[in-house]
């Protein structure tokens, strides 16, 4: 079974990538949709214990929490902390599940994973990718976003340029939808190739 971890930066297509790949058959682990989770069940003590004001109604308010990150220096390592090892304790399950069932392909969808280093954990690194100004205007349309807040977004997170330099495969998402399936495609062609061999 070939890992295969899809990224890329706020706004460029990351999740609707992993999407087409899940279309080809992959098993897909959404890093966000198992935080989103964890959020409402088994991480609520521990965030408690650090941030008590992120809790409401007994699950992790994400707007409560954003502000509180604003303002804590150490916060967002400290709440990493106490995350990421509960969503990788998630896919190294969902991924030993997959291996049994003999699927051939596994897709980790990780906003992060170069920053965190959680290529290691995959062999195959695709980057979704689109122009900056399109990118912008993507993230500008979400309800809240405001041109401060997604600089400071992007101040965390790798350039695109970086990304694109250390994939092993990138999906041009600037253009159609019918474009970037394409891409998709050829790259599991390519896999499944190199896979024969």
């Amino acid at each position: 079974m070939i890992v295969i971890g899809v990224t890329g930066s706020i706004g460029m297509g990351k999740s609707t990538t992993a999407r087409l790949f899940a279309a080809h058959g992959a098993v897909l682990h959404d890093a966000d949709a198992v935080v989103h989770a964890l959020y409402r069940g088994a991480a609520v003590p521990r965030v408690a214990e650090r941030f008590p004001d992120a809790i409401l109604d007994d699950t992790v308010d994400r707007g409560r929490l954003s502000n509180l990150l604003a303002a804590d220096p150490n916060g967002l390592a400290a709440l990493e902390a106490i995350v990421h090892p509960m969503v990788q304790a998630v896919e190294a399950e969902r991924m030993e599940a997959a291996r049994r069932e003999g699927r051939a392909m596994f897709v980790v969808d990780v906003p992060l994973l170069l920053e965190t280093g959680a290529e290691r954990r995959v062999d195959v690194v695709v980057v979704a990718s689109a122009p900056a100004e399109i990118q912008a205007a993507r993230v500008l349309e979400r309800p809240g976003m405001t041109p401060a807040r997604l600089e400071a977004i992007l101040a965390r997170q790798m350039p695109d340029a970086e990304k694109r330099r250390r994939a092993h495969f990138i999906v041009d998402t600037g253009g159609s939808k019918e474009a970037a399936a394409h891409a998709v495609a050829d790259i599991v062609r390519a896999l499944a190739a190199k896979a024969a061999t």
